[in-house]
């Protein structure tokens, strides 16, 4: 029985030496290229991909976060497609119609969202 968990400990003994050896090797590079050239765009701060111009603390635009849960809401609706549409045949026409339903949720859902300019940036 122990046998048959072999390959399972080969697996598991080769991903972690080379998990190791990534490791290892991106830390000895890093060091050696990062103080080889000393630059001032390297050791600048940086957030977002801009420089900081403000306070960490002070206020942030609610419509980023807005926008940024509405993607997750309709990215994961979207993702129930997927198992819906592989077993579309088992479920027959109760199925059919149960998608229906979802869909038409989701274009409610999206033309709300668009009507109250959520979706809109300024």
């Amino acid at each position: 029985m122990l046998a048959e968990y072999f390959p399972v400990l080969i697996f598991l003994a080769i991903s972690i030496a080379l998990g190791i050896v990534l490791l290892a090797t991106g830390g000895i590079l890093g060091k050696l290229l990062d103080h080889a050239r000393p630059d001032s765009e390297k050791s600048s701060p940086y957030e977002c991909g801009f420089e900081a111009f403000e306070d960490a603390r002070s206020k942030f635009d609610v419509r980023y976060y807005l926008v940024a849960i509405l993607f997750i809401i309709f990215d994961l609706e979207i993702a129930f497609l997927i198992p819906w549409a592989l077993v579309l045949d088992d479920l027959g026409v109760f199925g059919l119609m149960a998608m229906v339903v979802f869909v038409a949720e989701l274009i409610v859902g999206f033309f709300f969202v668009w009507k109250k300019g959520a979706l809109e940036w300024e």
